[in-house]
């Protein structure tokens, strides 16, 4: 698949998420296969960057593959302003941000609130390519609420003002992330244009990932919450798609490295009292089918330092493993 001049290695992809797709787990799941990872959503607000929280969401310092970088706003002006601003930092591809439905994005007008409002759509598209030398690409939901599904009237508006691919989540802002993603709006919209169109939303499973593309037509896929905690999910679908196999779960010495590389490199780019305390909810999201009771969760959640975080890590998968032998050993 490719986006503008830029080949990609496969045709998965890390959905946004604010909070979530920082450089330490964008990263991480490059090297899990994803064949794009994009980064978290950036304020077109220019009073904004300086902050601590937008310029770690702009610091591609050393990172592989290539970047893309996701704007929001509601000001075509601003909004060019802030692709030009993060092209001269780094960024190679520009994403538009039209799906999230958060209140407090969609009060600005921004996100999915935008696609109450075509023309507003339409100058935003305009404003932006016309802005930067990279491609442009866009994320939207299937429409406002489910009696005003208009994604294929958006993505004709996209397809006609130079977006080079369109991701496309399965709900409408109405359904904010409730209920179950439906993929015949995406197949539509599929059939309706010719530019890339990737289907995202519940895409949880290799096999979910299959049913996908066959039911959507869709050049591609974005994984968003089902890589939380399960970076390896990006392994599992091209093994899948490309053998028909199951890929299982990796072994618990390879979750115990994969987790404390991740939270490790959160101190590491967080600094450790900021870093202690986003690491929390990835360890949740790792261990949400070992602590199934919460147990360790709670403890993990009290800790303070980062060292001490490592050595919960470390000490917490010698149970499980001590665990695991009890229940595997014949004398058992």
């Amino acid at each position: 698949m490719r986006i503008g001049p830029y080949q990609l290695d496969n045709n998965l992809m890390l959905a946004p998420m604010a909070g979530v797709t920082d450089r330490p787990f964008r990263q991480l799941c490059k090297r899990m296969g994803a064949g794009l990872v994009v980064s978290e959503m950036l304020s077109s607000n220019p009073r904004v960057w300086k902050t601590a929280k937008s310029m770690a969401r702009m610091d591609h310092s050393g990172e592989e593959g290539i970047r893309s970088v996701q704007i929001a706003g509601a000001d075509p002006a601003l909004m060019a302003q802030a692709a030009q601003f993060n092209v001269e930092n780094g960024a190679q591809i520009i994403d538009i941000n039209m799906g999230c439905p958060a209140k407090k994005v969609n009060k600005k007008l921004a996100g999915s609130a935008l696609l109450q409002y075509p023309e507003l759509v339409e100058s935003i598209i305009q404003a932006v390519v016309e802005a930067v030398d990279v491609p442009v690409t866009l994320k939207i939901r299937t429409g406002w609420n489910p009696d005003n599904r208009n994604g294929v009237d958006i993505a004709r508006i996209a397809e006609q003002n130079g977006i080079q691919s369109l991701a496309v989540h399965g709900r409408t802002r109405a359904c904010m992330y409730k209920g179950h993603a439906e993929y015949d709006t995406i197949a539509k919209i599929k059939a309706a244009v010719t530019i890339p169109v990737i289907a995202n939303g519940d895409i949880t499973s290799a096999q979910k990932a299959q049913e996908v593309l066959d039911y959507t037509g869709a050049d591609g896929l974005m994984v968003g919450r089902g890589a939380q905690g399960n970076p390896w999910i990006f392994k599992q679908i091209l093994h899948f798609l490309e053998t028909g196999e199951t890929l299982s779960a990796p072994p618990l010495s390879e979750q115990h490295d994969v987790l404390r590389s991740h939270v490790a490199n959160v101190h590491a780019f967080y600094g450790d009292i900021a870093g202690v305390r986003i690491a929390r909810k990835h360890v949740g999201w790792y261990l949400s089918e070992h602590d199934k009771e919460r147990q360790f969760r709670k403890i993990f959640n009290a800790i303070e330092q980062s060292d001490a975080q490592l050595t919960a890590i470390d000490d917490y998968f010698q149970s499980l493993q001590r665990r695991e032998t009890r229940q595997i050993s014949p004398a058992a």
